[in-house]
C-alpha cells in the first residue's frame, strides 16, 4: 500500500474529453511539429520532446457521450475542410427534412394553464394552414434561427470516438478515459494543475487497505472542459464566483434513447423532428433519424418546470406514445438510453474564462446557444479559439497568465462570430421564468429581431422554482388521496412520481419489454456501466440535516437512473453509485439552498467512476 501522493508534470493538461476539448486538441496538435518532423515547441518538462499534453476523461471510454446531435457544424467542418463528415463519421448523415411539431394532449392529464389552452386553440384553429398529424400540427414555416440545414445528424458517442481516434493517431496527445479528476490544484488564485480522484477508499472517502492517493498533475496550462457538472469547473466557480450579472440558474436534463425503428417506419435518414406542448407544455422533444433505421430521440425537462414531480423517464415514455410519434415508433426496439444535464443559461452562465494557469472552454464556459438550441459546434469553436491563442503565446514564448490568456483567448472569443451569436441569444429564454406562453413569445421575439427586442424577466436560483408538494395535481388530486399516496410511498421507500402521475390521470405505461420498459429493466439495457470499486460516492449532501426538512425530494423524482432513493425517515436520500449515470440533474433539482449561500443547493456532485457505456448515444 502506498500513501504518498505522486506527482507528474506536463505542459498542458485537459479535463474532460468533449467537443470543446476535441476542438482544442485538434487545432493545437496541427501546430506542434515542423514540416521536417522536429518539435515546433519544446517541452519544458521533457526537454528535446514535443509538448507533453494529457487529457483525462471520467467516462470509461471517450465515446460514451450521451446524445443524438443535429448541428450546422460550421466550426467542425472548418476544422476538416477536405472531408465529407457525413461519410467519415460513423452513423452520421446530412440533415434533411426538418419539422417543428406542436403536440396536443391526447390523454387530458398534462398541466395546461389558461395560456397553454389558448395556444392549443390557436394551433387547432390554424391547422388548415398546417400539415396535420394525429393530435398534432406541424408548423408551416420554421424560423431561420431554428433551421439546421445543411447540417449534420450524428451520434455524440460516435463523433467523439472518431475525433479521439484522429487525435491519438498523431501520437501528440495522451487521452486517459476512466480517470476522474477530483479538483484543481490551487495556489491562491493560480491553478497549478489537477488532482486525480483517490482510489482504494470507502464510500465516504476513507482509505482502506488498497488506498492509492490520486496523482497530482502539474501543468503550465490547465484547460477545463468538463462540462456544466464537472468537479473541476464547479470548484473553480465556487472559488472565484461568477462575473457580476451572470448566473447559472437555468438547466434542463435530456432523457434520451437510441431506438431501432420498425421496418414499417418511413422516416428517411437525416429527418429532424422537434416537438413542443406535450407531455407537459414546458417539456420539449426531439427525434433524429440515423442511417440503418435507427433514431436518437428524447425529451428535455427544464428547471423552469415548476412541479416537484420531475420524472424524466416516465415522461419520456408518455412522449413516445403520443400518436404523432407512436406511428413511427410502435414495434421499435430500445437499444440504449442515457441522460445529461444541460446548462441553459447560455452567455449568462459564462464564468471567468481565464486566470493564472487555466482557461475554460465548452458548455461549462457558457457556449450553449439558447436561441438556436445548439451547443456542440459552439463548444468545438471555443476550443479552436483557445488553441489559436495558445499557439500564439507559445510562438512568443509567453507564459499562461490571466493577462496573456485574456489577450490571446478572451479577446479572440469576444471578436468571434461565436460570441456575437451567444450575445444575441442571451435573453431568449427569459420569458420561461414566467411560464410557457411568455417563454415562447420571448424566444420568438429574440429570434425574429436578432436580439434587438427581448422579453426580459428576472431569474431566481433553481431551488426557489420548486413548488411545495401540496401543489401537485391541483384540481386533479384530492388532498386526502395526495396525503395517502405520499405516506404509502414513504413506507415503501419509493419515489412519488408514478403514484402521483397515475392519480393525476396519466395512464399506466403498457410495458412491452422491447421499447417500453420499466425504469429498473432499462438500467440493464445498453446504457449503464458498473462503477469501478474503490472510489468515494460522488453524490453527497452538504448538510444532511436540511434533508430532514424537505418534503418535495425532487432530487429523487428527477434522478435519471434511480440512483437516489428515499432513505430512513427524517434522513437524507440514499445514493447508489452503481446506478448513477452522472447526469447531474440532482444538483439543480434540490429545493434546499444552503442558508449562507442561496445560489448553492444542498447536493454536492464530485468526481466519480461509472456512468453510461453506449457510444450509440
Amino acid at each position: 500500500m502506498t500513501s504518498e501522493r505522486q506527482r507528474m508534470d506536463a505542459d498542458i493538461v485537459c479535463v474532460g474529453f468533449g467537443p470543446a476539448t476535441a476542438g482544442f486538441l485538434t487545432t493545437l496538435t496541427r501546430a506542434l511539429m515542423k514540416p521536417d518532423g522536429t518539435p515546433a515547441f519544446e517541452s519544458q518538462v521533457m526537454p528535446g520532446m514535443p509538448l507533453q499534453i494529457m487529457c483525462y476523461e471520467r467516462a470509461d471510454d471517450i465515446g460514451f457521450g450521451c446524445s443524438g446531435v443535429v448541428t450546422k457544424g460550421r466550426a467542425i467542418r472548418a476544422s476538416f475542410p477536405d472531408l465529407d463528415l457525413a461519410k467519415e463519421i460513423p452513423n452520421a448523415v446530412a440533415a434533411g427534412e426538418e419539422r417543428v411539431v406542436y403536440l396536443q394532449d391526447p390523454v387530458g392529464a398534462s398541466r395546461r394553464t389558461v395560456g397553454t389552452k389558448f395556444m392549443d386553440g390557436v394551433f387547432k384553429a390554424g391547422q388548415f394552414a398546417m400539415r396535420k398529424g394525429p393530435s398534432a400540427q406541424e408548423l408551416p414555416w420554421i424560423p431561420p434561427f431554428l433551421r439546421k440545414e445543411p447540417g449534420l445528424v450524428m451520434s455524440m458517442g460516435q463523433f467523439m470516438s472518431w475525433a479521439g481516434a484522429q487525435l491519438m493517431g498523431t501520437g501528440l496527445v495522451q487521452i486517459w478515459p476512466g480517470t476522474p479528476v477530483a479538483a484543481p490544484i490551487l495556489d491562491g488564485d493560480k491553478v497549478l494543475g489537477v488532482r486525480l480522484a483517490d482510489q482504494g477508499v470507502d464510500k465516504k472517502g476513507n482509505p482502506d487497505g488498497a488506498y492509492m492517493p490520486g496523482m497530482d498533475i502539474h501543468a503550465r496550462l490547465t484547460v477545463v472542459g468538463d462540462g456544466p457538472v464537472g468537479a473541476v469547473g464547479r470548484r473553480l466557480d465556487r472559488h472565484f464566483g461568477m462575473p457580476v450579472g451572470n448566473h447559472q440558474h437555468d438547466w434542463a436534463v435530456g432523457m434520451k434513447a437510441v431506438v431501432e425503428l420498425p421496418a414499417a417506419c418511413d422516416l428517411k435518414p437525416g429527418t429532424v423532428i422537434h416537438t413542443l406542448g406535450y407531455p407537459e407544455p414546458e417539456i420539449f422533444g426531439f427525434l433524429y433519424v440515423y442511417p440503418d433505421r435507427t433514431a436518437s430521440l428524447g425529451i428535455f425537462v427544464p428547471s423552469w418546470f415548476d412541479s416537484p414531480i420531475r420524472t424524466s423517464y416516465r415522461y419520456l415514455q408518455h412522449w413516445m406514445q403520443h400518436p404523432y410519434l407512436w406511428r413511427y415508433l410502435e414495434g421499435g426496439i430500445l437499444r440504449s438510453w442515457g441522460a445529461k444535464s444541460i446548462q441553459e443559461s447560455g452567455a449568462r452562465g459564462e464564468p471567468y474564462l481565464v486566470g493564472d494557469g487555466y482557461a475554460r472552454v465548452g458548455e461549462g464556459s457558457g457556449t450553449t446557444n439558447v436561441l438556436t438550441n445548439s451547443g456542440v459546434d459552439e463548444a468545438w469553436r471555443s476550443g479552436v479559439i483557445l488553441a489559436d491563442g495558445v499557439v500564439d503565446l507559445l510562438r512568443r514564448g509567453e507564459s499562461f497568465t490571466q493577462g496573456t490568456l485574456t489577450a490571446a483567448y478572451v479577446r479572440r472569443r469576444r471578436a468571434d462570430a461565436l460570441d456575437k451569436e451567444l450575445q444575441t441569444a442571451k435573453k431568449a429564454r427569459d420569458g420561461f421564468q414566467k411560464g410557457f406562453m411568455l417563454g415562447m413569445m420571448g424566444t420568438g421575439m429574440t429570434g425574429m429581431t436578432q436580439g434587438v427586442l427581448n422579453l426580459s424577466v428576472a431569474s431566481v436560483p433553481p431551488s426557489r422554482r420548486i413548488k411545495p408538494l401540496s401543489t401537485v395535481g391541483e384540481g386533479k388530486i384530492p388532498a386526502d388521496k395526495l396525503s395517502a399516496a405520499v405516506e404509502a410511498c414513504a413506507k415503501a421507500k419509493q419515489p412519488l412520481h408514478d403514484a402521483l402521475m397515475t392519480l393525476a390521470g396519466w395512464p399506466e405505461i403498457p410495458f412491452d419489454g422491447t421499447l417500453l420498459m420499466s425504469h429498473q429493466d432499462a438500467l440493464f439495457k445498453g446504457g449503464k456501466v458498473q462503477a469501478a470499486g474503490g472510489f468515494a460516492d460522488h453524490v453527497t449532501f452538504a448538510d444532511p440535516a436540511l434533508c430532514a426538512t424537505c418534503k418535495e425530494r425532487t432530487c429523487i423524482e428527477i434522478c435519471s437512473a434511480q440512483a437516489l432513493m428515499p432513505g430512513e425517515e427524517g434522513g437524507a436520500p440514499e445514493f447508489d453509485r452503481e446506478k448513477c449515470v452522472h447526469c447531474g440533474a440532482c444538483i439543480w433539482s434540490c429545493s434546499k439552498a444552503l442558508p449562507d449561500d442561496p445560489e448553492r443547493a444542498n447536493i454536492e456532485f464530485g468526481a466519480g467512476s461509472g456512468g453510461l457505456h453506449s457510444n450509440e448515444n
